[in-house]
């Protein structure tokens, strides 16, 4: 029989079970219980145990346009800020990114894949990855193209320190902010002065974004004032009459402030402006798709939105993921959740809010950690993963939401339904029009690598993402010895992965030839030249091209070759992650012969 805990803890969602890396379900304990309880607001003491979730509607189609009925697309994915050019500050840019968008379509793509494109903490700017933003209603002013905006000058002493910025390898978003923030200020303080066509675009852009633009604006206000006063740039760590947006010592702060927080509302009126612009390019240019965004499972725990908006956010646990045989301490992702009674609910739900803020600009979006829209792994906070627990979310409710503004605004939605997946969510996702996300790699059973025609055709494929090595790096090792070296997998179990890996080569080859693709002979990992691991490269996005899945997205760290991660998960701040640039200028690509030769490939299986 079970106890009262354990029944209050099934009634509000919570797994009694977790996952091992013996791929076991190992028991939570009673602590774990009554600390994700309290996280979640239950009152344990109180009878009226049942958590309120909005009503089920039944599962709705998310949006599929007509000419993906039959046909088959792929495109380009990237990291924005990766990307260098000759014109830019050190960082990839919105007008990089239009440059991307011809070129790619020169090419014959239909979309570009981006990463997520939210809001960081602009006051503490080494604070630098994508899937931990700040808000993920708002952009990231770092983007914004400057030399692109009108009352622009150039400023020899400026153009010094942005050559150093470009030549780096790796983004360094602290001076890039340096140098931009400024440089929009002078813009933003020239501008008041005389009067604009744009005034009134601006003062209607922040009307329809009210109090959410409002309330993040204020935060990076306040948030750069604390910062410079040692408190840091997260609210966790500020005085606590500064800890609520509404509180008198808040408000007494944004009178003498208010020119201030109408700059960084500004700052978000261009950064909406020059996406939107990018957005426009790729559809005149022909782009059935044109952008791609990829929306992060959460938001840090002590960022704009969690701050602005407390009554919606689980504030005493945050996301991770369970022990598993690559992470065998389980993962604490150090992101806040929304919380599952407040997600799809009210008149316009927070995950509404949060999905089409992409939407505005996108002709689709990949939602980070898709097993999301069923559960969620929740650590207390200052416990490690092992004390976590599974919590369930309004699924229907969900994905109803995504259904119905994907339609509103012609939107694919794409599901990253890799990892520890609950039952048969793969299939409801396939019900709701949401498509798979399928990395080669993964693509394998006891028998081998899955052949081209096994994929299904509502799918996006690909060979790597930013969480990868390239292909080549893949076929090396790299991951593997990344993962010992890092301290992420001990020696043990990195040997066995050796072994398998041995096997994976192996396998992959046969499925490449199996698929008449021609892949290369003789391809040792420690002996393969360059040239042969093209070949490989070439061969495997010959084999990725002949699924039956509509989309395909090529990853541009591949066709360039690579050799320094975009990402190793679980290092910190031991590998810099969310900083490699690209090794070629944007206006060199179309000079690779990789490049051509990748594109070739999908048009000649694709078109």
């Amino acid at each position: 029989m079970k106890s009262q805990l354990d029944r209050m803890a099934e009634q509000h969602g919570i797994s009694l079970t977790r996952p091992s890396p013996e791929n076991v379900d190992v028991p939570i304990s009673d602590e774990t219980k009554r600390k994700i309880l309290s996280a979640l607001g239950v009152d344990q003491n109180s009878t009226d145990e049942r958590p309120k979730y909005p009503p089920s509607k039944g599962i709705a189609k998310s949006y599929l346009p007509d000419f993906l009925e039959t046909g088959r697309v792929w495109g380009v994915n990237l990291q924005l800020y990766e990307l260098r050019s000759d014109r830019n500050w050190g960082i990839g840019d919105f007008w990089d990114l239009i440059e991307m968008v011809r070129l790619a379509r020169s090419l014959g793509a239909d979309f570009i894949g981006l990463n997520p494109l939210h809001a960081p903490f602009l006051a503490e700017p080494d604070r630098c990855s994508p899937y931990e933003p700040s808000n993920r209603q708002m952009l990231n002013p770092l983007y914004i193209a400057v030399d692109r905006l009108a009352g622009f000058e150039a400023n020899e002493t400026r153009e010094n320190q942005l050559e150093v910025l470009r030549q780096s390898d790796l983004v360094d978003y602290v001076g890039v902010a340096k140098v931009k923030v400024p440089a929009l200020r002078e813009i933003w303080q020239a501008g008041r002065v005389t009067e604009t066509a744009d005034d009134a675009a601006f003062e209607q852009f922040i009307l329809e974004r009210g109090e959410v633009l409002r309330r993040h604006a204020l935060f990076e206000t306040l948030s750069a004032h604390m910062e410079a006063d040692g408190k840091g740039a997260g609210w966790r760590s500020w005085p606590t009459e500064y800890q609520a947006p509404d509180s008198a010592a808040v408000s007494q702060f944004a009178d003498p402030y208010a020119d201030e927080i109408r700059f960084h509302m500004w700052l978000q009126w261009l950064a909406h402006k020059q996406l939107s612009e990018a957005a426009a390019v790729a559809s005149e240019a022909g782009m059935r798709i044109g952008l791609y965004l990829d929306l992060a499972v959460g938001e840090a725990i002590d960022g704009s939105a969690t701050w602005s908006e407390q009554e919606v956010y689980i504030s005493d646990a945050t996301v991770g993921s369970p022990p598993d045989p690559f992470a065998t301490e389980g993962q604490d992702w150090h992101l806040a959740a929304l919380h599952p009674a407040a997600i799809a609910s009210g008149k316009e739900p927070p995950y509404r809010r949060m999905v089409i803020a992409a939407m505005h600009y996108a002709g689709a979006i990949r939602i980070d950690h898709a097993a999301a829209l069923r559960r969620l792994f929740l650590v207390p906070l200052d416990d490690s993963p092992e004390c976590g627990a599974y919590v369930n979310y309004p699924q229907d409710a969900l994905m109803r939401i995504l259904a119905d503004a994907s339609t509103e605004f012609e939107c694919l939605v794409i599901g990253e339904d890799l990892g520890m997946l609950p039952e048969g969510l793969q299939g409801d996702l396939a019900d709701a029009g949401i498509l798979s996300y399928r990395i080669l790699s993964y693509e394998r059973g006891e028998d081998g690598f899955k052949p081209a025609n096994a994929y299904p055709r509502l799918s996006l494929a690909c060979i790597s993402t930013h969480d990868h090595q390239t292909l080549a790096g893949w076929w090396r090792g790299a991951d593997i010895r990344a993962r010992e070296t890092y301290g992420i997998v001990p020696p043990d179990i990195s040997a066995t992965h050796v072994d398998e890996r041995k096997l994976e080569r192996r396998d992959l080859k046969i499925a490449l030839e199996d698929a008449g693709t021609e892949p290369p002979d003789r391809l040792s990992p420690a002996t393969a030249t360059d040239d042969k691991l093209q070949k490989l490269v070439v061969s495997a996005h010959h084999f990725i091209a002949k699924t039956p899945s509509i989309m395909v997205a090529v990853r541009l760290a591949d066709m360039t070759g690579e050799k320094h991660p975009t990402n190793i998960p679980g290092t910190g701040d031991s590998y810099p992650n969310w900083k490699p640039k690209l090794s070629v200028l944007v206006n060199d690509l179309a000079n690779i012969p990789l490049v051509r030769e990748i594109a070739e490939v999908m048009q000649e299986r694709r078109s």
